[in-house]
């Protein structure tokens, strides 16, 4: 059951997957990890690994751009994609805890299978948001090889969403939140090009979730999040919001690097339709990418007397509304369908959350079908 299913009225033509997948050569991969131990830990994490051209394009670059909203969070190789416009191989998605596992796991898969490229030099791309309420975070339990199964694992088919992959142990406005995505399909003249995004939401107050512009602050369920709950001898309470976002958008539209991060930066206004108003104990950080000009901005050693000059394909400035609504559009429903597409989760120390009651939601809405029911 997806956002749509439930009636939520959302604007935009979607792809055949409504996913990220509906971008050419984008593929993903999830590892979800689960698992009660006697001594009273849960692990509850993964990792998910996005391709923008897919494993027979995973050495080469494709234009990127980056934009924060709040930065209490971690992308890592992101001064380069700064530097250079360019994104190379593969995107990878975590906890927080687990930035350092996943890095050093691209690696190794890099030197296994693209030995050609790991012998210059190698800045994966890992980012992360934490799950600690439900995770037992410092738990070594992120490993390398599962990067590597991450990538292997990637597809261009259909994306799970929800509690799952790197989303794991995620909450959205209080809720199980995770892994969502969406797409929207773009005409520009006799053409039509495809948006895709996939979120790791972790981010937003009860208080403040808003659905098809409608509050939902007040929806009757549980919120475990709202009291103090660190095992410590500080009564803390973490404030509503907390957590963090990471957004990656894709495209086949031949952009520039600059135009890339135009994209990123229309983000957050798909994430404030869904009401967050960007915690300071969150960090939301946006990558977008076009694989529409693939292999261009490659910057690695050059070969002997390769010298010559190359071209980039761009859509004009003049025409690049279309795309921004796409970002916003899709953003918001990628949310919506990591709220939707879920179940309540536990997790260590007695901690549990509740799932959006999507009963609730369509009564609100007036969308509810005759027949109802919670799954």
């Amino acid at each position: 059951m997806r956002a749509r299913d439930i009636g939520i009225p959302l604007v935009g033509r979607p792809g055949a997957l409504n996913a990220i997948t509906d971008v050419p050569g984008v593929e993903v991969g999830l590892v979800t990890l689960s698992e009660d131990r006697a001594d009273g830990v849960a692990i509850r994490t993964g990792v998910t690994a996005v391709l923008p051209l897919g494993h027979q394009g995973i050495a080469s670059s494709v234009p990127a751009g980056l934009n924060v909203l709040n930065g209490n969070g971690e992308l890592t190789g992101s001064h380069w994609i700064d530097e250079t416009g360019a994104l190379v191989g593969p995107v990878l998605l975590t906890n927080t805890h687990a930035v350092g596992a996943v890095h050093r796991g691209v690696i190794e898969w890099m030197v296994a299978q693209r030995p050609d490229r790991a012998i210059e030099w190698l800045l994966p791309v890992v980012a992360e948001t934490w799950d600690g309420y439900l995770n037992s975070i410092n738990e070594d339990a992120v490993r390398p090889h599962h990067a590597g199964e991450a990538i292997d694992a990637a597809s261009a088919g259909p994306v799970a969403e929800g509690s799952v992959g790197g989303g794991t142990g995620m909450n959205c406005y209080e809720f199980s939140g995770g892994t969502g995505t969406a797409s929207r399909l773009v005409p520009l003249g006799q053409q039509e090009f495809t948006v895709g995004v996939l979120v790791q939401a972790n981010f937003g107050a009860r208080s403040e979730l808003r659905i098809a512009g409608v509050p939902m602050g007040d929806l009757e369920a549980p919120n475990p999040l709202a009291g103090p709950w660190f095992a410590d001898d500080r009564a803390r309470a973490v404030p509503g919001g907390a957590g963090s976002v990471i957004v990656l958008v894709a495209t086949d539209a031949p952009l520039i690097p600059h135009q890339c991060r135009s994209l990123a930066r229309r983000v957050p206004l798909g994430l404030a339709r869904t009401g967050t108003t960007g915690s300071h104990f969150s960090g939301d950080i946006f990558l977008a990418f076009s694989t529409g000009n693939p292999g261009v901005l490659d910057s690695g050693f050059p070969d002997a007397g390769a010298e010559t000059l190359i071209g980039l394909r761009m859509v004009p400035w003049n025409q690049m509304d279309r795309f921004y609504a796409a970002v916003v559009e899709a953003v918001e429903e990628a949310v919506l369908n990591a709220l939707v597409c879920n179940t309540e989760m536990s997790g260590r120390d007695g901690h549990w959350v509740p799932r959006l009651p999507v009963d609730q939601v369509s009564d609100r809405l007036g969308t509810r079908a005759p027949s109802g029911g919670e799954s």
